[in-house]
């Protein structure tokens, strides 16, 4: 019996990656229906996280009453391993961007809810945190995250500022001594694929600001915040993490990170899962690994879950292709990372409400079309 591991990322706006698994679980079945199927739904940090966690380990979902990134209640969730002490928190679901609505402003939004999640996790006894930090609609540094565990951020008057991106403009003097003690001793692994610092050219705000409605005033502005940030966070917290790689990550959440928990460790999200679920095991007696996510293109060499699943495949000696919902400029590149080959599920020019109504369908026959192929290579006796 053939045993064939899927390990594929969302397609973000169309299907997660547990609903992913099903469909080409029942794709493969049909055409090879003595095959051993194991499901792994992954995800690099970004929204996903805490459910491919706990599809993939069990636990506990946990919502949460939270500030969203305008400093508006929302409801937001996080996950608890079944080792009842570690917590899977997304930055996304709190702090993310869809939920700013059409007109997203850096200048106005917040880490905060970010920081309660991780808070009401230390009440809750967890002593480990996987922070996943894609998807944030922030550039604050991380001021809020902070501010919601105790740090003050005051003004030339010993007043509180704002923990937004504008906020920190008027930000004078860092208090850590109402520091949540916690995390002193709470270990915190960072999902975080991106080796930007926080300022400058290759920072938070150059590159990351525009994606989320920053102009390019709004960028200058944001990026001589975030640099007077860092030089308060060297003066009154004895912190250097301006040019630290990967500090520009999350709006420059990940300095904050790296500043105030001493147990701090920033590593590449895909990674994070794929060493929690014990991936390396199970493709050890694997006969193909199926990976995927919404769009391939250039940018999935850079960190992406599939190629970070592929090089794990490759280690193992296992075949790797690809189900995407779709390629774009530069997707070649993935097959120099250990993708053997892509099957794409969209539509020629069908426009996004198709995609909506037929993305279930489609993927179920970009799955049988893989799965057909690999028998005719004779890659394995499905």
């Amino acid at each position: 019996m053939a045993k064939v591991v899927l390990a594929p990322d969302s397609f973000k706006g169309t299907l997660s990656s547990i609903e992913v698994c099903e469909l080409l679980e029942r794709a493969i079945l049909e055409v090879a229906p003595g095959t051993h199927v194991v499901k792994v739904p992954v995800a690099d940090g970004g929204e996903g996280t805490v459910d491919a966690f706990l599809a993939a380990l069990g636990g506990m979902r946990v919502v949460v009453d939270v500030l969203d990134p305008l400093s508006r209640p929302v409801r937001a969730a996080y996950g608890i391993l079944p080792d009842g002490t570690t917590a899977v928190v997304e930055v996304a679901a709190a702090s993310g961007l869809p939920l700013v609505g059409p007109y997203p402003d850096p200048t106005h939004a917040t880490t905060f809810g970010t920081g309660q999640l991780v808070r009401d996790a230390l009440d809750r006894g967890c002593t480990r945190i996987l922070l996943g930090l894609g998807g944030s609609a922030t550039n604050d540094g991380g001021a809020g995250f902070a501010a919601a565990l105790g740090v003050r951020l005051l003004d030339e008057w010993d007043e509180p500022v704002e923990p937004t991106g504008g906020g920190l403009a008027f930000l004078s003097r860092i208090d850590r001594s109402g520091l949540d003690p916690r995390l002193a001793t709470c270990e915190l692994l960072v999902a975080c694929d991106v080796d930007n610092p926080l300022c400058g050219p290759q920072g938070a705000s150059a590159v990351f600001g525009p994606q989320k409605g920053a102009t390019p005033e709004q960028v200058a502005q944001l990026d001589r915040t975030l640099s007077r940030y860092a030089d308060l966070l060297m003066r009154d917290c004895s912190a250097e993490v301006r040019d630290l790689p990967g500090t520009g990550a999350a709006g420059g959440l990940a300095a904050s990170l790296l500043a105030f928990f001493p147990r701090c460790t920033l590593v590449p999200g895909i990674r994070l899962l794929l060493d929690a679920v014990g991936f390396d095991a199970l493709v050890a007696d694997a006969d193909l690994v199926v990976t995927g996510e919404g769009k391939m293109d250039g940018q999935s060499v850079r960190g992406k879950a599939p190629v970070g699943v592929a090089e794990r495949a490759v280690r193992a000696g296992v075949p790797c292709v690809a189900v995407v919902g779709a390629v774009g400029e530069g997707w070649e590149a993935v097959l120099e990372h250990g993708i053997r080959a892509v099957f794409r599920t969209s539509r020629e020019g069908a426009s996004f409400e198709e995609i909506l109504r037929t993305c279930r369908e489609d993927l179920v026959d970009a799955g049988r079309k893989m799965a057909r192929e690999w028998i005719a290579w004779g890659g394995t006796d499905l």
